[in-house]
């Protein structure tokens, strides 16, 4: 009896070892039957041509490697429905069912995807070689416009059989898109090309009156046909200038948009200079007009009375003409 309880006791001892290798998830011996269910793969990405049993089944054994359906176009999806994934299970004799119509299979094909951003500088690059300006953009009809190519990162994009009309800045060409699992892609694309420049703007909103300082300045890329004919081209013209009114950030200024800074104020008192050999006179009076460095402006004498004109020569300072030079006195 003692001999059969040892016995008993072993076998019980094995049966709970066994047990815990299946949840540790240990495989079962090489050649003994797998009692998991056969289970579906709702969402599947695939690298190849074909779809395989294993990729939309579980448990599927020596025959995952067995090819069912085409898969779709690099970066697209098909579906695969309820009624098609039985056939294919009964087909090959795995015990599994839809537990709906509904049921299904997305397959999407893995791709490298070649931006538009990307195609237009490989279109211009070919364009410059047949006369377009190396300052220019390229815009696609298609806007939207992307390849998705198979392969990996060994996927290229050439420009072939480019047409350039100089005169209308348009262009044809064919993209030819290759990878190491598919073959070329040719696609034709058509578009047309504009000449960009670098234009001044403001880095902030200024007020009116406002001084531009050379840190108020960038610089932003604009399409010279959208240009007006008296757009600000250069940052020359606008350091130093005063707003005439309140002007935006990031926005192309035109010249009526600026003045020279106002250093006579009219109704101002400014000191009025005369210089003579030997001598320099100076008087005091009060300004009829707004004058910026070097405007003509017109200037009342306090102390004569009398009204002259000079040349603004700096911050509340005016210089009279010779021949106004008795007006000082």
């Amino acid at each position: 009896m003692r001999k059969i309880a040892t016995i008993l006791a072993l076998a019980g001892l094995l049966a709970i070892l066994g047990s815990q290798d299946t949840l540790a998830g240990k495989k079962p011996a090489k050649g003994s039957p797998s009692n998991r269910p056969v289970m579906l793969i709702d969402s599947v990405i695939v690298n190849d041509t074909i779809i395989r049993l294993g990729d939309i089944f579980t448990n599927t054994g020596k025959k995952s490697e067995i090819a069912v359906a085409y898969a779709p176009g690099p970066g697209q999806t098909s579906n695969l429905d309820a009624n098609w994934l039985y056939r294919v299970a009964n087909a090959y004799k795995l015990k599994w069912r839809p537990l709906s119509i509904r049921e299904r299979v997305i397959v999407q094909r893995e791709s490298v995807i070649i931006t538009r951003e990307e195609i237009e500088d490989r279109i211009l690059a070919a364009l410059i070689d047949k006369g377009a300006d190396p300052k220019s953009t390229v815009e696609l009809s298609n806007r939207l416009m992307r390849i998705h190519v198979a392969g990996g990162l060994a996927a290229t994009i050439k420009v072939e059989d480019v047409i350039f009309e100089l005169r209308m800045k348009r262009f044809t060409a064919v993209l030819v898109a290759t990878g190491t699992s598919s073959p070329a892609q040719r696609t034709r694309v058509t578009g047309r090309v504009h000449k960009i420049l670098n234009v001044p703007v403001l880095s902030s909103r200024l007020k009116p009156g406002d001084i531009i300082r050379k840190h108020h300045v960038t610089w932003i890329k604009v399409r010279a046909e959208r240009l007006q004919r008296d757009i600000i081209l250069s940052e020359a013209g606008l350091v130093g200038m005063a707003s005439k009114r309140g002007l935006l950030a990031e926005t192309p200024l035109r010249n009526s948009d600026v003045r020279r800074p106002i250093l006579v104020a009219k109704n101002s008192l400014v000191t009025l200079e005369l210089s003579l050999p030997g001598m320099k006179l100076t008087a005091q009076g009060k300004a009829l007009d707004d004058g910026a460095k070097g405007d003509t402006v017109r200037i009342h004498n306090s102390r004569s009375k009398n009204t002259v004109e000079g040349v603004v020569v700096g911050d509340g300072k005016v210089r009279v003409h010779m021949a106004k030079r008795i007006a000082l006195n």
